[in-house]
């Protein structure tokens, strides 16, 4: 970190904005993390693609079914991938306490940037604004590195603006992925942007939420680098445009990516994200592999008609 907790924050508003992608992690044949293809993966997104940070060992990366020293080991190899290119963001999401901040001060020794924690499942409640201003109280207490909230359905519940703009305050909270309805992420904004970096994983929406909430950071999901090859930056391109000011142009540039938006969400099975995902990559060269269970991979035909979707979108190669 090259920062201390009390310059948490100021730390975030200067270097934690553009573009953000969560990786996937790709399993070998025999389900082994192939940390070879991570590394290249990494690689290429912050080299080629021009993505700022890497989200690792989330929901995309498969952390459910990762044993604590596998994830360890993902914060490790991203740290080394990402030297003198890119930042980091750790997840730290779990059930058990001692988990989230085993893996906290393991992305404090290897030289994180940041860590994110999801906000956790919640038995037997049915008001739990408190419950959760303690649990996050509670990491920051123990590490000192910057931290990203985390609301999304899966938790059951999706954390309120109100309970946010409290959570806000804590002096190393420094952003959240909030992935719920725009009207929520719109309130937050207006609450608490002048203190946390507030975003969401839609990348259909991150144009719209640079030019009318003056959002700067995407964070994050697959996107930037589905969406992109080293010889066609446009989501980049639309991005930086937009900060520039260039309305129209960042708007036309946004609009050509419909075709490949379309493809890679027509083509993609309801069950089966990670695999669609993982083949996507393989089509544009970078390393997919196996995803581990209970997910499951694509059949033949599914692989063909992605294949062919793929083919006609006009994405360059």
């Amino acid at each position: 970190m090259d920062y201390n907790r009390s310059g948490a924050k100021a730390y975030a508003r200067e270097h934690m904005k553009g573009i953000w992608a969560a990786a996937l992690m790709p399993f070998t044949v025999d389900l082994r993390m192939d940390e070879d293809g991570f590394r290249e993966n990494v690689r290429h997104w912050t080299e080629d693609l021009g993505i700022e940070g890497v989200f690792v060992a989330g929901k995309q990366g498969e952390f459910f079914s990762m044993t604590v020293g596998e994830r360890k080991r993902s914060f490790e190899l991203a740290v080394q991938a990402t030297k003198g290119r890119g930042h980091t963001i750790m997840s730290c999401s779990d059930q058990n306490m001692d988990v989230v901040l085993e893996l906290a001060r393991h992305a404090v020794d290897v030289g994180a940037d940041y860590i994110v924690v999801h906000a956790p499942t919640l038995h037997f409640h049915a008001a739990q604004d408190e419950t959760l201003l303690g649990y996050y109280q509670k990491i920051a207490k123990h590490v000192d590195i910057g931290i990203a909230l985390w609301s999304h359905p899966d938790s059951g519940y999706l954390m309120s603006p109100t309970l946010c703009n409290r959570l806000a305050d804590i002096e190393t909270v420094v952003a959240i992925k909030y992935s719920v309805p725009r009207p929520m992420y719109s309130e937050l904004s207006a609450l608490a942007s002048d203190r946390i970096h507030v975003s969401t994983a839609s990348e259909e929406d991150w144009l719209e939420n640079i030019l009318e909430l003056n959002w700067q950071l995407y964070l994050c999901s697959s996107p930037p680098f589905l969406l992109q090859t080293a010889t066609d930056r446009r989501m980049h391109d639309y991005t930086q445009a937009a900060f520039e000011g260039q309305v129209e142009k960042s708007r036309s540039i946004s609009a050509s990516l419909d075709p490949v938006r379309a493809a890679l969400r027509d083509t993609r099975p309801l069950e089966k994200p990670h695999a669609h995902q993982k083949y996507w990559q393989e089509l544009l060269g970078q390393v997919g592999g196996r995803v581990r269970a209970p997910l499951l991979e694509l059949t033949e035909d599914e692989k063909r008609l992605t294949r062919e979707a793929f083919e006609q979108c006009g994405l360059k190669v």
